[in-house]
Formats: C-alpha cells, structure tokens, sequence
C-alpha cells in the first residue's frame, strides 16, 4: 500500500500535493481527467523497475510510504455525498420480470430506451469488512397474497447483489448542466466493487409503485480500492447483450464505439461452520446492457447537479448462463432451488445469519497483464446486533495516513 502523503512532493508536478493531506479522495477526485492521469503516470513511474530513483534508492522515504498490505485498516475511499443505483443488466431485470410478472413481457417497455435507477443513501455505504445487521422490516402476512396485509418481522430473504461501483469526478455541476457521452466518460474517476445488500420479502411488500425503499437503504457495502478507469482502458470491450432487433437510443444515449469493459467478478459465501469460502456465482461486466457513461449522461439528462464523490452502482450484473445469475434470488429462482456451496453439504435459497460474502473481481488479458479489485466482504449479523466499524475491531492495523483510505489503479 502506498501513502500518498509521504509521496506528494514527487506528485507536485501533476497536481497541487495538498489534495493528499486530505482523509479522503474527494479533493483529488474534483481536479478532472487530466490530473488523475498525471499522478497515475508519475507513481507508475516510482513503482516500476526501470523508472525514477526517486523511491527506489530512498530507503527511508520507502519506510515512510510503502505498507504491507495486511497491516493497514482501509475506509471508504471518498466522503460520498449522493448514491445512486441503477437497474441496468438485461438478462437480470428479463429474469426478475419472468419471476414475479408475465415471462411474455418480462422487460418493463423502458428498459431498452434508458438506463433505469433510484436513489439510494449514502448514510448506509459502508467499507468492505464492515457486518451487516439483518434487517427486520414489513412484510406481506402471506407469500404471494398482498390482500391479507402485513406484518413487522425479520427478513427471511436477505440477498447479496454482485455490482459495479463507480465514483463521479470533477469540478462540482451547475444546476440544469447536461453531461454529454464525452463528458460524462471524462468524469467517472474510478470502479469499485459493490453489494447492494436487499431484503427480498420486504422489498416484494413495497416496491409498488416507487420502487424498493427499506428493503435497500440499510447497506451498501464497497470495496476500498478504486481502480481507475486508465487502468481498465485496455480492457474496453463492446456489452454482449444487445441484439439486432434493440432499438436505437435517443441521440443523447446514442454511443457507438466499445464503452463496456471485460472485468471478471465472483462471488463466494462461507457459512459460520464452513472452513473455506465456496464459489456461487461467476458474472461479468460486458453483460451489462447499458454502459457507465450512458447510465451518467441520463442521471443529468434533467439537469442534475454531480459533485466529486458521488457514487453509482451499476444494478446487479447478470449473464444469459444461470452459473453468471448475479444474486440469490435469480440463483434459487425465488427459493424455487436450492444453491449448493461447493462440495460442503450446505445450500443456500437465502443468506443465513453468520455468512460471509466475499466478492472479487479482476480484468486480465493476454500480454496486458492482471488488474485486480481486491475484495469486497460483508458478514450478517442476526437481527438486533450492533454492528461495530471494522476499525474498531481490527487488531494491531495501521490506521490509514492521510490522503484516503482507498487507492487507485
């Protein structure tokens, strides 16, 4: 791990070093593309066989900046002031329409002209290895039949949701500005691994007619590295699932070259009794039917204000294969199937007090090289627990200098 702080004199030449003495990102995030590509170039530079002395042959300025890994407590990398999530997998959305509504018409008529979402909070974005407490909410007295009411209790459907995140850049918008394709790719600073954590029986019970509300708003969990989106250029790659007979977008949407990207994603469960982590799904970003910059371009299409930090999730990401089902609603098809966890003995419909999820991901290519995401983990407390911020409880971490508590790539 690298502390920026220690480093800022040598990243002078790109930006304004103070940007780094800062606990997060959101100062360096405001500066634009052309800055965040200057430092990237420069701590490439400092890192790389061949490059400047600067750190290599300065072996106390290497004590100062560089960390194992494992010794240091990671935070959420920006002060996120607004969250949305979008809704933007096809075969997720086609899948959930054949669950709960005429497999005929499994695609609400909208999702082929604009990139769907809602608001989220930001109040319950937490760090990868904070807990997550099962939330206890209404739901419908009887499965199925909405008529006999409701009832308070603890969900018995608490799902994971395998997503991409993705930070805002640049200056602060003005109120009423519209962000072209261009502008809005210039301004995605970075990608984070995401799990909007939902409770399905709550969110079944009030979804009609705005959308999930409770179901949704208790956490959201990310990971601490953000991996610019210089690092995964190379790994620019066209969505998989679009099909000849789609409709064309709307001029503003219209974007005809490569804008998805080839990044593999995975998500393992270890149960509280279980000596490893076992894989349940496998997905990938290109299944995505709407990009990044097309879900930005329509979130400011009415003139919305974006500020450095602001953060965007993707929407669960899900392939046409049911190994590629982004959740566990899709993967037990509604507790229709049970999940199996490896070889353990143990399955899944739903999360279980005591489960872990773990969610990795990473693009790779032939002669390019590996860019990973580290992990994004959570664990479900029961009802009623109070989930301590794993600073407090991690033992013998450094606790991040300066200059955010998340990296870049």
């Amino acid at each position: 791990v690298v502390d920026l702080s220690a480093l800022s004199h040598l990243l002078a030449p790109a930006c304004d070093p103070t940007v780094f003495a800062q606990p997060t990102l959101n100062d360096f995030m405001s500066l634009g593309r052309d800055k965040w590509r200057g430092v990237r170039l420069i701590l490439i530079s400092l890192l790389s066989e061949g490059g400047s002395p600067a750190l290599r042959e300065n072996a106390r300025l290497r004590e100062r900046a560089l960390f194992q890994a494992d010794r240091v407590q990671t935070h959420l990398p920006a002060t996120v002031g607004d969250y949305t999530d979008f809704f933007t997998s096809r075969d997720h959305a086609y899948n959930c329409g054949c669950m709960f509504r005429d497999p005929s018409k499994a695609l609400y008529d909208n999702f082929l002209h604009l990139p769907v979402g809602y608001h989220g909070r930001a109040s319950s974005v937490y760090v990868s290895g904070t807990d997550v407490v099962r939330p206890s909410g209404q739901i419908a007295k009887v499965r199925g039949d909405p008529s006999q009411g409701s009832i308070h209790a603890a969900t018995g459907a608490l799902d994971f949701e395998m997503e991409l995140g993705y930070f805002v850049g640049g200056p602060p918008t003005d109120p009423g500005h519209v962000m072209s394709l261009e502008e809005a790719e210039s301004r995605i600073f970075g990608v984070v691994l995401l799990n909007d954590w939902s409770a399905r029986d709550v969110q079944a019970w009030e979804y009609v007619p705005l959308g999930p509300f409770t179901a949704k708003n208790f956490a959201t969990s990310i990971s601490p590295w953000v991996v610019t989106m210089d690092a995964l250029e190379p790994f620019r790659c066209d969505s998989v699932s679009g099909l000849p007979s789609d409709p064309e977008p709307l001029p503003y949407l219209a974007d005809k070259g490569p804008s998805h990207y080839d990044i593999s994603l995975s998500v393992e469960i270890k149960g509280c009794g279980m000596g490893s982590f076992e894989r349940v799904t496998r997905t990938n970003a290109r299944f995505l039917y709407w990009s990044l910059k097309q879900q930005l371009t329509h979130h400011t299409v009415t003139g919305c204000r974006m500020n450095p930090g602001d953060l965007c999730g993707t929407g669960t990401i899900s392939g046409r294969d049911p190994s590629s089902y982004g959740c566990l609603l899709e993967l037990s098809w509604n507790k229709a199937r049970q999940v199996p966890l490896g070889s353990t003995g143990e399955a899944r419909t739903f999360l279980e007090d005591g489960d872990t999820v773990r969610m990795t991901g990473h693009s790779e290519r032939e002669g390019l090289g590996r860019v990973g995401f580290g992990e994004c983990l959570g664990t479900v407390l029961p009802p009623g627990s109070t989930a301590a911020p794993p600073w407090t409880v991690a033992q013998g971490a450094r606790q991040p200098p300066p200059g955010g508590g998340g990296g870049g790539g």
